[in-house]
């Protein structure tokens, strides 16, 4: 936590959780998610998704160097604003974003193609974010065929 770049990617804290900091940090992410999200409307939100996602890119990066490790489990930021991105997505209530985090969990851990790509084959900043991102994908994709599957 000694420099700025590392409070981010470490999730504010929440990466330096002793039990599954890739679950706690994408916890953290749905949390400040529900604090954030009413205040502000979609346009806004999506550029704050883009700032926190280039910004998170050297943040992972700076960190990943200074701990010898390019995706340390206590980097969490690469769960953290993808999620946010499927909430956003998500229908509303609970059950739905419940829903959304355990798939969510679900293809973080497993990595299909081509995340397990991004995760053994791209060692930056960007790869580690990126891996995340098709577990967003995957999440959203789920979600969209259970919605459809629902009406």
């Amino acid at each position: 936590m000694a420099h700025p770049a590392h409070f981010v990617a470490l999730g504010c804290g929440s990466g330096l959780s002793m039990w599954a900091p890739g679950t706690v940090g994408t916890l953290f992410a749905w949390l400040t998610f529900v604090l954030l999200r009413p205040h502000l409307a979609d346009g806004p939100f999506l550029a704050f998704l883009a700032l926190a996602f280039v910004l998170g890119v050297g943040a992972i990066q700076r960190t990943g160097q200074a701990l010898g490790e390019p995706d340390h489990g206590s980097i969490v930021w690469d769960e953290i604003v993808p999620f946010w991105f499927v909430l956003l997505l998500t229908p509303a209530g609970f059950w739905w974003q419940l829903a959304a985090f355990l798939l969510f969990r679900l293809f973080d851990i497993t990595k299909p193609q081509p995340a397990r790509w991004f995760d053994r084959n791209m060692k930056n900043g960007l790869g580690v974010m990126l891996d995340d991102v098709m577990a967003a994908g995957y999440t959203l994709l789920c979600l969209a065929l259970l919605k459809w599957l629902l009406n």
